[in-house]
């Protein structure tokens, strides 16, 4: 499983905008978005720049949570 933070949502339509961008990511299995926590958890064997660059493509701003 992979932890991403992710900076710029605002509402629930963000949330689902991320989602949908992770579930679009060959590999991914599942993705869990919070609002609350701003991050997002991603089940699966995607490639983590391609996690970074969907996110990122949809306007918010994404890194691996330590």
């Amino acid at each position: 499983m992979v932890k991403l933070r992710v900076e710029g949502m605002t509402c629930n339509h963000c949330v689902m905008a991320v989602k949908k961008a992770l579930q679009r990511v060959p590999g991914v299995e599942k993705a869990e978005v919070s609002l609350e926590r701003a991050e997002a958890l991603v089940e699966g064997q995607a490639d983590l720049e391609a996690l970074l660059r969907a996110v990122e493509e949809e306007g918010y701003r994404a890194a691996l949570a330590g």
